[in-house]
């Protein structure tokens, strides 16, 4: 039964853009048929799997604004098969943050997301939703249609803080929304261990957070870095980078989790 995971953080710079797009495509690698939908405007999860956001005539935009008629064709003109192993896409562009407005203006708009993937959901194990750094619509479509949520974040305080405002956000739309929404995980991004500002970090949401910390934490890397700009996945830039290892771990930990 598929699975439907968005990479929520109302704080951008986390990594969840890139946490998002590597975990989609370490669970391919493990042999899980995954479904990638860019929600971000900025496309980079888009761009961050090869595929050229010029060249797009259809987008995640088209599949939210379709008539509820019409959104099974619609969705199905806009995935794109990657040429990762079992990893598909439903692409964004600039043109989303348009959207967000037009979807305000819709009654019941919130759920646009769901009717979509309804159609097309029982193809994957997997669907990941990559939202966009803010609580807007797009982001309450996501978490409307999921059954679990995983918050990136990097071991400052001010994630900390942000991580608080979060939870209670998500426990809101829990209660109004989707009764089945869960916290799946808190993944760290962008760890240092030799800093004593991460080990409080992570001693601190060890307190609070205990059973939703991943065991594996995320290490800033070059590789890592890298990858994006070479339109791929870590593993496929170097499947033997710390990087590529570490979200490897994640992906395990995540399908066991949910």
């Amino acid at each position: 039964m598929v699975k439907i995971i968005a990479f929520a953080n109302q704080k951008g710079g986390v990594g969840k853009t890139t946490s998002a797009v590597n975990i989609a495509a370490s669970l391919g690698v493990l042999g899980k048929k995954v479904l990638l939908v860019d929600l971000d405007p900025q496309g980079n999860s888009t761009s961050g799997v090869g595929v050229a956001k010029k060249n797009l005539k259809i987008t995640v935009k088209d599949l939210l604004l379709a008539e509820e008629d019409n959104i099974a064709s619609v969705v199905n003109d806009t995935i794109i098969i990657t040429e990762f192993q079992n990893l598909s896409l439903i692409p964004a562009t600039i043109s989303l943050a348009g959207a967000e407005f037009d979807l305000f203006q819709n009654p019941g708009s919130e759920y646009s997301l769901k009717k979509a993937l309804d159609s097309v959901k029982e193809n994957y194990d997997y669907i990941i939703i990559d939202c966009p750094p803010s609580l807007g619509m797009l982001t309450l479509n996501a978490l409307a249609c999921s059954d679990g949520v995983v918050i990136p974040m990097q071991c400052e305080f001010y994630a900390l803080e942000g991580l608080s405002q979060l939870i209670i956000t998500i426990s809101r739309i829990k209660q109004k929304y989707n009764k089945s929404l869960t916290v799946t995980g808190i993944l760290l991004t962008m760890y240092n261990g030799r800093l004593l500002l991460s080990a409080q970090v992570v001693s601190e949401l060890k307190k609070h957070y205990y059973d939703k910390l991943f065991a594996t934490a995320i290490s800033r890397g070059v590789r890592l870095s890298e990858a994006p700009s070479f339109g791929m996945p870590v593993y496929y830039h170097d499947p033997y980078s710390k990087g590529a290892t570490e979200y490897m771990e994640v992906a395990r930990e995540l399908s066991e989790r949910i």
